[in-house]
């Protein structure tokens, strides 16, 4: 095979390959790190309840952990998460601050409610649970605003994120004596509530996992680019495959 590549072709073509190749390499170790992630996330979800000052001690370890906790429901300081849906229906996700035993207080997200039951009088008054209760659920870390999110509007008591330090200094309490505290929320499991609502359960782990397709992909188009420029090159004659002609001594 002789081949004499042509200048510009080659000038374009090997660094965009190089580059392809890292990109796809590049995605080969994210997908490696997602899915030790996603392992960690659901060995946490299944995982027995964990108590709230363990779990409190290492808050970004504890992400997803199932805990227990036993208290009373301070359901004059609701906090309301707009823009959430469930089975096609708008509404909002209810936080309640749940204060402890121990007289620390706890954010429990308690789940879904239409958008027109925000007033839990008298669609939701059963739901509003008296008296000492226990909840399990999973624990959730504060949160940045997303691009595009509207920011939250704690003066009108409309949230769209956990700012948990915010929504803490909205209901009257600020940083908590056990460390960590302040920056994790409780989403209730789907225990049902007496009339049904709050809906609990809300928990999404809505982390996708698609680096192996956009590794195909880098890979499929560097290899698609090398099949192109030896094409061209075929094309105008500057790749011949098999032997050389033979020369006049070879006749």
């Amino acid at each position: 095979m002789t081949f004499r590549p042509l200048l510009w072709p080659t000038l374009f073509s090997v660094p965009a390959v190089l580059f392809m190749l890292a990109l796809g390499f590049w995605q080969v170790e994210r997908l490696a790190w997602k899915t030790a992630l996603l392992a960690h996330i659901h060995g946490n979800v299944a995982a027995p309840p964990l108590d709230i000052a363990a779990a409190a001690a290492d808050p970004a370890g504890s992400e997803y952990r199932r805990v227990r906790v036993r208290g009373e429901f301070l359901h004059d300081k609701e906090l309301y998460l707009a823009a959430r849906s469930l089975r096609g229906n708008v509404g909002y996700e209810v936080v309640t601050p749940l204060r402890l035993e121990s007289g620390e207080v706890v954010l429990i997200n308690r789940g879904w409610i239409p958008e027109a039951w925000r007033n839990p009088f008298p669609n939701r008054i059963a739901g509003q649970l008296a008296g000492k209760v226990e909840i399990t659920g999973i624990l959730r870390q504060a949160q940045q605003r997303r691009w595009l999110q509207p920011e939250n509007s704690p003066e009108r008591n409309v949230w769209f994120f956990y700012d948990v330090p915010a929504m803490r200094r909205a209901v009257g309490e600020g940083a908590p004596k056990l460390a960590g505290l302040d920056r994790l929320v409780l989403e209730a499991d789907a225990t049902a509530n007496p009339g049904g609502s709050p809906v609990g359960g809300q928990t999404r782990v809505d982390i996708p996992n698609d680096h192996l397709q956009y590794a195909i992909t880098w890979f499929s188009l560097a290899i698609a680019l090398v099949v192109i420029y030896l094409a061209y090159h075929h094309k105008n004659g500057r790749l011949r495959l098999g032997r050389r002609p033979a020369g006049p001594a070879g006749r």
